[in-house]
């Protein structure tokens, strides 16, 4: 039996978003916790899985912010550590419209600095899914840190989940951001891109044709959303369209780690590998995982915008 759902290793982070003006004209920026990974997380812990997150903060206030709210989700934290040698990662996300633009405080932010040596490989071996993000490949140490978990990942036989969540400012080039993204396809069982990633993750920029070049080089499900048109998900059996969910966004910068979080809730709830799934299946299981990403856009923030279950089902 394992004791975790998912277990998640990258970035956790401050998300400073916008919100309104003061009385003198100055824009506000509200404090959100965020990071894609543990984003995810709390999206499968507020469903009502079990999780634990691998990663850095910084010795500061929000650092201690961002352990008491991932605790506060019912998310383990043994594997998050503290350090004094850099400030806790943060990202000023302007809004307009519900679209969300992001400018980073990260050179270097604490996320980065996590040595393979801290990394907590008994959180690992103790998940179903083992699941990464590309943001841990932009610098040292934590780049060496990311593989050496992959590494253990799929010596344990555990699931490998992989959402590339390309944010192209920390990258220094577009060029090494393909190549660097790419490189930890041959480790993934489970990859979700966007529309705007397809041509980065593969040699394709349409959607079905990048799907379907996943699958053949060996991802077993792969997921592709396209913000308000819904997404698609493929397997070796084909592809299928789901729809999207919910009204008109509030703030989507949870949005596709509430989709993925929904799915690999499904996924470890079924005790199922991906290559064991049906395509019907993995339709069912995006189907939620579409749900879970509407009821989250309704909300500000990615975090604490997360549904529970009877949110999803109501």
């Amino acid at each position: 039996m394992k004791k975790f759902d998912v277990t998640a290793l990258g970035e956790i982070l401050i998300d400073f978003t916008e919100s309104g003006t003061s009385e003198n004209g100055a824009r506000l920026f509200e404090q959100n916790p965020g990071g894609a990974p543990a984003n995810v997380l709390s999206a499968v812990a507020h469903l009502g899985g079990s999780a634990a997150f691998i990663g850095k903060v910084g010795k500061d206030m929000h650092g201690t912010f961002l352990r008491e709210t991932v605790e506060n989700c019912g998310i383990d934290t043994r594997g998050l550590i503290e350090t004094e040698e850099g400030f806790t990662t943060l990202a000023f996300v302007a809004l307009k419209d519900g679209e969300r633009s992001f400018s980073f405080a990260r050179k270097p932010g604490a996320d980065t600095l996590l040595t393979k040596e801290e990394v907590d490989y008994e959180r690992i071996r103790e998940s179903r899914i083992f699941h990464i993000g590309s943001l841990s490949l932009t610098d040292e140490p934590v780049k060496s840190a990311s593989l050496a978990a992959l590494e253990f990942a799929k010596k344990e036989d555990v699931i490998v989940s992989y959402d590339p969540n390309y944010r192209a400012s920390l990258w220094k080039d577009e060029e090494t951001a393909k190549q660097e993204m790419r490189s930890l396809l041959p480790y993934a069982d489970v990859v979700k891109i966007s529309d705007e990633e397809t041509a980065l993750l593969t040699d394709f920029a349409g959607v079905k044709e990048a799907g379907k070049a996943l699958v053949e080089q060996g991802i077993k499900v792969a997921l592709v959303t396209c913000g308000g048109e819904g997404g698609y998900v493929f397997t070796k059996e084909g592809h299928v369209h789901v729809s999207a969910e919910g009204g008109k966004p509030v703030d989507t910068t949870g949005a596709g780690d509430a989709f993925m979080g929904g799915f690999l809730y499904c996924l470890s709830q079924s005790g199922k590998k991906p290559a064991a799934l049906s395509l019907e299946e993995v339709k069912s299981f995006a189907h939620f995982a579409a749900k879970v990403a509407g009821v989250c856009i309704g909300r500000r923030g990615a975090i604490n915008a997360m549904p529970t279950i009877s949110e999803v089902e109501a």
